[in-house]
């Protein structure tokens, strides 16, 4: 294996090549869990994977609460399934919480206050009673808690590490939260030993070929996790040491063969290029095309070429169009056709036509 190869073991495992699903909680499953802050972007990351889906079908998928969304694993949001919510949350919620804890500590919130709105969180959710933050936020202040914006969004968040509560349908273009016990009654729980080595597992066989400090860059687990996590699959793993890097992933992986020029238009924090820490395999080293953008590339909306990164986008999306900004390296006929293609796709997703401008 090289490092050119690794692309495509990425493109087939992630499923952005060769994919069979048909539902979007298929694909949370598969890939155990999305990043979701942008709802929008994470939709389109989802559908991607899929034979055919519309934002539409992605937003009843979400409302009749067959994927959900909450904080798991990092600071931030993620789509997950009911199945693997409760064990997830188990497992990587103590590390999340070791992260906002100086900031509790700044905003004077510790674990007294969080019991007692805790309560009264999951009492105004019962009997699938979805409340949106700002409901929330006035229930708290009518029993007596300081709910400035940041503290809201703490307390709120606390009650979803605490495997309490997890979104609900949107409701007047608003998200809502519920209760998980309401929400995912069937969920998993595994012992701690049992999480780390499903989640590694799932990750390999759903993101590999990866190394350790991949998975435990996503995960949010320790290092020393992340290994052991390895080690309970080693019969089921096989490894490549390129440049002097070790790569895993299942003995079954197969890299399926890539028709070129191949154009994938990612959203922002797409699992192709934000679960991985070393980020290098990604880059198209022949252009070292170089995003406007501060901090991570990776975060921002990716053109990515037979799964190398080479361009970036921007979407605006309006009433009767939506307006796709971009900006790559120089493209042959074909590879432009593809791009085209691809933003058909897009605006065939949103059921909206599409506009092209093209940045020099």
């Amino acid at each position: 294996m090289t490092i050119s190869d690794i692309t495509h073991y990425r493109l087939t495992s992630q499923r952005l090549a060769n994919n069979t699903f048909t539902t979007a909680e298929e694909v949370v499953s598969w890939l155990c869990a999305v990043q979701s802050q942008d709802f929008p972007g994470a939709k389109w990351g989802v559908a991607q994977r899929m034979k055919s889906a519309t934002n539409a079908s992605l937003d009843e998928a979400f409302n009749a609460g067959k994927i959900l969304r909450t904080h798991v694993m990092r600071p931030t949001w993620h789509f997950v399934t009911p199945e693997d919510i409760a064990w997830m949350i188990e497992l990587t919620s103590p590390q999340v919480k070791k992260v906002l804890g100086s900031y509790n500590k700044k905003l004077e919130l510790d674990d007294a206050l969080f019991a007692k709105t805790n309560k009264l969180i999951t009492k105004a959710l019962q009997n699938n009673n979805y409340l949106t933050r700002q409901e929330l936020r006035t229930i708290l202040i009518e029993n007596g808690f300081e709910t400035n914006v940041q503290r809201l969004a703490h307390i709120v968040s606390w009650a979803e590490l605490d495997g309490l509560i997890c979104s609900g349908p949107i409701k007047e273009k608003q998200f809502t939260y519920a209760l998980i016990d309401e929400r995912a009654p069937k969920g998993k729980k595994l012992s701690r030993e049992e999480a780390i080595g499903t989640l590694a597992m799932r990750y390999l066989i759903s993101h590999g070929p990866a190394q350790v400090k991949d998975f435990s860059w996503w995960s949010g687990l320790k290092m020393n996790d992340a290994r052991n996590g390895f080690a309970m699959n080693a019969s089921q793993l096989q490894k490549e040491t390129i440049d002097g890097k070790e790569y895993w992933f299942s003995t079954k992986s197969q890299a399926a063969r890539i028709i070129s020029p191949k154009i994938d238009l990612l959203p922002n924090y797409d699992e192709y290029g934000i679960a991985y820490a070393d980020r290098s395999a990604l880059e198209d080293t022949e252009h070292h095309f170089v995003l406007d953008a501060r901090g991570n590339p990776f975060f921002m909306h990716l053109v990515m070429l037979d799964g190398r990164l080479v361009g970036s986008w921007k979407r605006t999306i309006k009433k009767n169009e939506v307006i796709i900004e971009t900006k790559f390296i120089p493209l042959n006929k074909s590879e432009k056709e593809a791009f085209e293609k691809e933003v058909t796709n897009y605006g065939k997703f949103l059921d909206l036509p599409v506009t092209i401008k093209w940045i020099a």
